[in-house]
């Protein structure tokens, strides 16, 4: 049997508050407060392929993930089981794939038109900035969401922890947000979702000392890890040292 080989444009590319692969939440959802767009090519940017969109409150998005290495490998380590442990790569969601190719559901926002053509506004993006997307269709929720549907592998939600902001970070988002004309509090917001889920390696331990960082629009956002006791119950928060525009001679970890 002869292998079939297709070849796909992209219909557009996101423009997203993630600029590098660290902090990206690792699935959709888990920052709803994660905006992007998606600035649709000239060629496909025809309103009559649109029409209807808007009675979807979520899409399905296609895309390819154009920053891994080209290497796939058969299997790879998913964060959920403590980047320790491999299995197939077709039993998770890796981006190491034969085919690059992601599948994300995200909140539709609204879709509008300015000098570069037709942009879709979207929610809860785990998208890197730049991501090439190759389709778009509705979420239909009575055959998209199996309410009896397991996975072994990942069977919750990851663990949320808490996040604390210096007084000088939480200064900064305030001022931030009134800079931008944003609502009050959507910085912190949007921080909090991002750390609270954790972005660090998993196999990586718990060093107080060690300072993390990641871009989040043009801002270099720093945290810390800590332990803390509670009641003689020992549980890890999130402190946010800093946040500041972000430089590029900066080497964040």
């Amino acid at each position: 049997m002869s292998k079939q080989v297709f070849t796909f444009s992209a219909i557009g590319e996101v423009r997203s508050c993630f600029k590098e692969k660290f902090g990206i939440p690792r699935q959709p959802g888990l920052a709803p407060s994660a905006r992007a767009e998606i600035l649709i090519y000239p060629e496909f940017a025809r309103p009559e392929a649109f029409a209807g969109l808007d009675q979807s409150s979520h899409i399905w998005l296609q895309f390819v993930f154009h920053s891994v290495d080209g290497v796939w490998r058969t299997k790879v380590r998913p964060p959920r089981l403590g980047g320790n442990k491999t299995i197939g790569v077709f039993a998770t969601r890796s981006p190491n794939r034969p085919n690059p190719i992601g599948l994300s559901v995200v909140s539709y926002l609204g879709i509008r038109r300015n000098d570069e053509g037709y942009v879709i506004e979207i929610g809860g993006v785990d998208l890197l900035d730049g991501t090439p997307i190759l389709d778009i269709k509705p979420y239909v929720p009575y055959v998209d969401a199996v309410s009896n549907a397991v996975n072994h592998i990942a069977p919750k939600a990851p663990a949320i922890h808490p996040v604390r902001f210096s007084q000088a970070a939480a200064s900064f988002c305030s001022t931030y947000d009134e800079t931008k004309g944003g609502a009050a509090g959507a910085l912190r917001t949007l921080v909090t979702e991002i750390l609270q889920q954790d972005p660090r390696p998993q196999y990586q331990a718990i060093n107080e000392s060690r300072l993390y960082g990641m871009r989040l629009f043009d801002l270099n956002i720093q945290w810390r890890y800590f332990y803390m006791d509670d009641q003689s119950d020992k549980y890890l928060y999130i402190h946010v040292t800093s946040i500041a525009p972000f430089n590029n001679n900066e080497c964040l970890d």
